[in-house]
């Protein structure tokens, strides 16, 4: 049995103020802690498991009373009666508060969380939308409020199902997010268990296969033979949206690639488009050789400083980007039956149907990656001096004049030659 101190009142405990521990007395082992700073004052319980002392923390000082502390130091003393370490007791309950806390999270909680987590990995402002979009206002309306432990397959497909059939892009996107958003929340202890969402071996047992239903639709795009007189046409239309989408054509490139584009992008001298990473589809730098029909487009506009938009918005103070809808609103205003990505798709049909060139030059012509593995992991070159000749070509078959011969040499100013060979 631990020595019995004297019971000390609340005014003589308030008098303790040096640095060290002291017995208050009213229970065996309870004494108050004052730090080194003086102001720190806590109250502890000392007891023995066998050979071992143990500490145990009742409060701060300031916001446990004596009375308090002597009531809750009278609860150990009783657990250790029944041969309960008190300690211990008090982790495992804490540990159990903090499961039942994590478990009563809410799915909108984790898709919210999900959603800032993982948002510094999209590329812009446009992804992080279309997740709040599909997670908050669509499957939250749902199941927002639904314990994210206790989300099962009814939950899911109470989601899934209305859309399913009607919107299935966007459905498959959908159920895709919501597998993402129940696996961070199993790993951050939320929830246990297969994740209800699963597609393989789980929802394709009782959701039809889009792929067996949705018929796939392709981006509009005119017919190459029609191209050049749309050229024809484009260029005689006022205005930076028609000179961007012009070059984007120019280039076979992607609409975001060319809006954003900068000054300190364009290599006059090498007649280079460097199009850096961050910017790619598949995140890997992009050399475009600029045609002569490119680059007298590029020299005809007004140069800004390296770090200045090429083709900036022609609203507000020009410093921001064109909207990714001014190219495709000129298309609709001239009643073209296209969309800016399809002019990629003439590009591509042009090089199968009226050249002779190898498809991984036009494949990478369009910044596209070798569909084998086993040939991108030997293909190191990007092919630039085949594509130099190729986009020559392009860039006369659109102003509707005959290509250069077979053979013709087309040359550069940083040196590369390249033949026109098909």
């Amino acid at each position: 049995m631990p020595k019995r101190a004297r019971e000390l009142s609340a005014l003589e405990v308030g008098r303790l103020k040096k640095a060290g521990y002291y017995s208050v007395g009213g229970v065996p082992g309870l004494a108050l802690k004052v730090g080194d700073e003086k102001t720190t004052r806590s109250w502890i319980l000392r007891y023995s498991v066998g050979e071992t002392r143990r500490d145990m923390g009742l409060g701060s000082a300031s916001e446990v009373s004596l009375a308090e502390a002597r009531a809750k130091a009278k609860e150990a003393r009783a657990l250790l009666r029944d041969g309960r370490d008190p300690l211990t007791e008090a982790k495992v309950a804490r540990a159990h508060a903090l499961a039942a806390q994590a478990q009563s999270k809410t799915f909108e909680y984790c898709a919210k969380a999900y959603i800032e987590a993982k948002s510094p990995e999209w590329k812009n402002a446009k992804h992080a939308w279309q997740w709040q979009q599909s997670l908050i206002e669509v499957a939250a309306a749902k199941i927002g409020q639904q314990a994210v432990s206790e989300i099962e397959l009814p939950h899911i497909l109470s989601v899934l199902e209305p859309i399913w059939k009607s919107t299935p892009e966007s459905a498959q996107r959908l159920r895709g997010r919501l597998e993402l958003v129940l696996d961070w929340a199993t790993v951050r202890g939320y929830r246990e268990g297969a994740n209800p969402a699963r597609w393989r071996g789980h929802l394709e047992a009782v959701l039809p296969n889009p792929a067996k239903f949705v018929k796939v639709e392709h981006f509009e795009s005119l017919p190459p033979a029609a191209v050049p007189e749309f050229m024809t046409q484009l260029r005689a239309v006022e205005g930076i949206s028609a000179v961007c989408l012009e070059f984007t054509i120019l280039c076979a490139s992607r609409s975001g690639e060319t809006r954003l584009a900068r000054w300190s992008e364009i290599d006059f001298a090498g007649a280079v488009w460097h199009v850096p990473a961050e910017r790619m589809k598949r995140k890997v730098q992009h050399d475009v050789p600029l045609s002569s029909a490119a680059l007298k487009l590029l020299k005809a506009l007004p140069k800004g400083k390296p770090d200045e938009l090429v083709f900036p918005s022609p609203r507000g103070d020009g410093a921001g980007p064109m909207s990714d809808m001014a190219m495709l609103s000129l298309l609709r205003r001239l009643e073209v039956p296209a969309v800016v990505h399809g002019f990629r798709s003439s590009f591509r049909v042009w090089c199968a149907e009226s050249t002779n060139v190898a498809s991984e030059v036009a494949e990478a012509a369009l910044a596209h990656g070798l569909k084998s593995q086993v040939e991108a992991a030997y293909m190191r070159s990007n092919l630039f001096d085949k594509r130099i000749t190729l986009m020559e070509r392009w860039a006369q078959f659109l102003s509707g004049s005959p290509p250069a011969a077979t053979g013709t040499p087309i040359t550069r100013k940083n040196g590369a030659r390249a033949a026109a060979s098909g």
